[in-house]
């Protein structure tokens, strides 16, 4: 892997891209350590450690919650936001009909832009409506203004560097921008694991334990990243006046675990959703429900959390894999699956492979994230070597090598030709 980013660096065009994603991930680090004013952050540091829902909120800002930043909202309510969208064009036949043209693809992320810019101004005070005013310095009006101005410029700031990241420079930017936000933390949890570790409040074997989940972890979600299965494509032969052409043959690559981090990182923004709403109304049944059943130590919480990953993992599979134009293809170039007829025959074939790789992808995701978190309970600090922040660091970390292999060899590609 280090071998691939120092071979990229060295090439002039990518080494622009990767100084590019590197000086706006900077940028996005330094805008972590600008308050909003107005909040006691002594008091809502308090908050994040006793509210799990806070906490994988700072997890994902990169601590920028507890210190309430600019970012302190970060991209969850865009990431919120592409959800709601996403299924709204499912539901709304218009939305659909919408995604499908070229220019109706720009309006929808339009449309998606603006609702999370709503979503993050209702998200930064209602989180204060429901705490409580013991949290703000001010209770004025002013002072809600403010949080919720400067919040959700903050986040519309982001999803700005996300997609210049998206664009112009290497990985998708939303990931990159959460991945920079958990790397910001490993600092801080090797502190605290030094000084429990040195006051004889973490024993050797929890350590020991941690570190040995954490390296299983990396190599098994390594392996699975790079699993896939493989169907064999046949190419008949053709003439073209009296050369003959095709009758190779080769293999059509389909990801075990295609989706990569997203499916989880949907699943856990949209399991704060529900949380940040009840915000508005802390004395309703809805909110005694949430706070119940909702949090880490219940069982409701895993199975939900599960289940949303399974659902995102199928919903994100179908948007982005198309059996039925695959075979078209396959079929317009001659090509044919072996044992199978061209048509409809491969296009379900492709459908049933691609829904059994997406359920072990999803599943494994589930597992992954969900049994080694089980198995920390209890022990030392470990957010940022907790098996979501190690799934999304090992995943986005291998999708952006890969990226970088596919920017290297389209580049080998072009020298041949030219």
């Amino acid at each position: 892997m280090f071998q691939t980013y120092i071979n990229a660096f060295k090439i002039k065009e990518i080494r622009k891209k990767m100084l590019f994603t590197l000086l706006l991930i900077v940028v996005y680090r330094l805008g972590s350590f600008i308050p909003i004013p107005g909040v006691n952050t002594e008091l809502l540091k308090s908050a994040v450690s006793q509210y799990d829902i806070l906490g994988f909120l700072d997890l994902l800002t990169g601590s920028s919650f507890s210190q309430f930043t600019i970012f302190a909202m970060g991209i969850s309510p865009y990431i919120n936001a592409s959800i709601i969208i996403q299924l709204l064009t499912i539901a709304i036949p218009s939305l659909e009909r919408l995604s499908k043209e070229e220019d109706g693809k720009v309006k929808i992320e339009k449309i998606t832009r603006y609702t999370g810019i709503v979503l993050a101004m209702v998200q930064s005070i209602g989180i204060f409506i429901g705490l409580g005013t013991k949290y703000l310095v001010d209770t004025s009006w002013l002072t809600y203004a403010t949080i919720g101005i400067c919040s959700t410029a903050g986040t519309a700031f982001l999803m700005w560097l996300g997609e210049r990241i998206t664009e112009d420079g290497v990985g998708n930017g939303v990931s990159m921008l959460i991945f920079a936000s958990i790397v910001s933390r490993v600092p801080k949890t090797f502190i605290n694991l030094g000084q429990q570790l040195w006051v004889g409040t973490l024993p050797i074997w929890e350590l020991l334990i941690l570190a040995v989940l954490v390296v299983g972890l990396i190599t098994l979600v390594t392996h699975v990243d790079q699993a896939q299965r493989r169907i064999t494509v046949q190419y008949a032969k053709r003439v073209v006046g009296r050369k003959m052409y095709g009758g190779q043959s080769t293999y059509l690559p389909i990801k075990a675990n295609s989706n990569g981090v997203l499916p989880l990182i949907f699943a856990l923004t949209f399991l704060q959703f529900p949380g940040m709403i009840a915000q508005f109304w802390p004395n309703s049944p809805f909110y005694t429900f949430y706070k119940t059943y909702m949090g880490t130590s219940s069982a409701i919480y895993y199975v939900i959390y599960a289940l949303l990953i399974i659902g995102f993992g199928f919903f994100y599979s179908s948007v982005t894999f198309n059996p039925i134009e695959m075979s078209k293809n396959l079929q317009q170039n001659g090509g044919f699956i072996t044992g199978i007829r061209p048509g409809k025959p491969t296009s379900d074939y492709l459908g049933k492979i691609s829904g059994r790789l997406t359920l072990f992808g999803s599943l494994f995701l589930a597992v992954v994230a969900i049994l080694p978190q089980l198995a920390m309970k209890g022990m030392a600090e470990s957010s940022a070597f907790g098996a979501t922040s190690v799934l999304i660091m090992v995943n986005v970390a291998l999708e952006t090598t890969n990226q970088l292999e596919s920017h290297m060899l389209m580049r080998h590609y072009k020298g041949f030709l030219n």
